[in-house]
Parts: structure tokens; C-alpha cells; sequence
């Protein structure tokens, strides 16, 4: 198992090491070498460049991904437990998530402005499905034994979803959690190509304007980083959870 960290430091130096012999055949505004676009990177953030952006993207990502993860669970738990409610909204969620946020971002932009309020709205409807999804999935197919077992104990409805329900299927939730943090920065960006003059998505577009390809890849490196911190993140609250549930359950 402690070989498979050196094996990705030793594929990574691998793919850079290809990355700088074709970048050095080409055009740098094809495609820069990593030397040029980490320096472009840390002379970004030296200057304070990139201090702004990175802080509205954040914002945006974590505000939308809070209030789309707590309206997808809740919504989730309902839909859960009503079998009426599912049936009735399920193909009109559907729906809603098979057309491109991509175009519905101009009509939010629209409907909210420019600021950042369009931003989260589409970055909360992006995060809403996967917590959704996965919520009415784990309500949906815990186990029936321990539920009729809670039943010949006296529990209530609303014990047996507390106690037993979200319990046994938050290792499921937090996997929709984990999809739902992915997705957030894309639906951040989204909303900054369409219209915003801050954030790492409105870096791009400019660097785009500019042809500056360096400033492209380093924005990119920036959004890369910022999802696998908070993928981890994500991962570590989950570690945490399992440890104390497991501790519970021995008790």
C-alpha cells in the first residue's frame, strides 16, 4: 500500500516530463510548458493577483454547495418516506437536471444579476441532485428487518428515520455530498463565464480575450487544487463520522 503514493509521484514527473518535451515543439500559445505556467501561477499569487478571484470562487462554491446539499437532503428524506411525493416529482426533477445548466445560466444571470447571487443559485442547483439522488436511495432501501424491528419496539415514524434511516444510509449521503463538491466549481465557473468580471471562471474568459494560454493553465491548476481540497475535506468528515458511528454501534 505505501508504494502507491511513490507510483503517482513517479507517474506525475512521467506525464510533466512528456508535458515540457511537446510543449518545447510547440507554440507556447498552444500549449505552455509546466516551468512557464507554475511561474505564471506563484508570480499570480505573489502579486495578490489571484487573491480575489480565489475568494469569490470559494465563496460561491461553498454558499451554493450548502444551500443546494441541505435542500437536496431535505427534499431527499421527504420524497424518501412519501411514496406519493416521489412518484409525483421524480420525472419533473429529472427534467430540470437533463438541461445544461450552461443554458440556463443566462436566464439566471437575468433573473438575479451579475453579482454572486446568480452564481450560487446555479451552483446550488447543480449540488442538488447528487444529494437528492443519493438521500432518497438510502431512505428508499434500508433494511427492512431493522425497521420492522423498531416497529415490535414501539418506535415512531419519525424515530425509526432518525435513529435507524439516516444513520445507516449516511455513508451513502456523504458520497453524494463528495459528487456534489465536484460539481459546485463547475457550476461556479459556469456562471462566472456567462457573466462576472471576478472569480477564476471570469480569469479564464479573460485569459482567453488576451490569448494568454499560461494564465488559462494556471487558473485551471487553481480550480484543480481548490476541488481536491475540498474533496478531501469531504472525505476526512466522512473518516470522522464512520469512527464515532462505528464506536456507537460497539456500545
Amino acid at each position: 500500500m505505501k508504494r502507491f503514493p511513490l507510483y503517482s509521484v513517479l507517474l506525475f514527473l512521467i506525464l510533466l516530463f512528456v508535458w515540457e518535451i511537446s510543449a518545447r515543439s510547440m507554440s507556447e500559445l498552444v500549449l505552455p510548458g509546466p516551468f512557464v505556467i507554475f511561474r505564471t501561477l506563484l508570480d499570480g499569487i505573489k502579486s495578490g493577483y489571484f487573491t480575489p478571484h480565489i475568494i469569490r470562487t470559494t465563496l460561491e462554491v461553498i454558499l451554493g454547495l450548502f444551500f443546494g446539499g441541505l435542500f437536496g437532503f431535505m427534499t431527499g428524506i421527504i420524497m424518501g418516506e412519501i411514496v406519493f411525493l416521489r412518484k409525483l416529482l421524480f420525472p419533473y426533477i429529472i427534467a430540470s437536471q437533463a438541461v445544461p445548466k450552461l443554458a440556463l445560466a443566462p436566464l439566471f444571470i437575468l433573473w438575479f444579476g451579475f453579482g454572486m447571487t446568480s452564481k450560487v443559485v446555479i451552483t446550488a442547483l447543480i449540488c442538488f441532485f447528487p444529494l437528492l439522488e443519493n438521500t432518497v436511495t438510502a431512505i428508499k432501501y434500508t433494511d427492512k428487518q431493522k425497521q420492522e424491528l423498531f416497529r415490535m419496539l414501539g418506535a415512531s415514524r419519525w424515530k425509526i428515520l432518525i435513529q435507524l434511516k439516516i444513520p445507516a444510509g449516511m455513508p451513502g449521503i456523504i458520497a453524494g455530498l463528495r459528487v456534489a463538491v465536484v460539481l459546485a466549481i463547475v457550476g461556479a465557473v459556469i456562471g462566472e463565464f456567462v457573466g462576472g468580471s471576478d472569480g477564476l471562471g471570469a480569469v479564464i474568459i479573460a485569459s482567453q480575450g488576451m490569448m494568454d494560454t499560461p494564465l488559462m493553465f494556471a487558473t485551471l491548476i487553481l480550480l484543480t487544487a481548490m476541488g481536491m481540497i475540498l474533496y478531501r475535506v469531504v472525505q476526512l468528515l466522512e473518516k470522522k463520522w464512520l469512527i464515532r458511528f462505528m464506536k456507537e454501534k460497539e456500545k
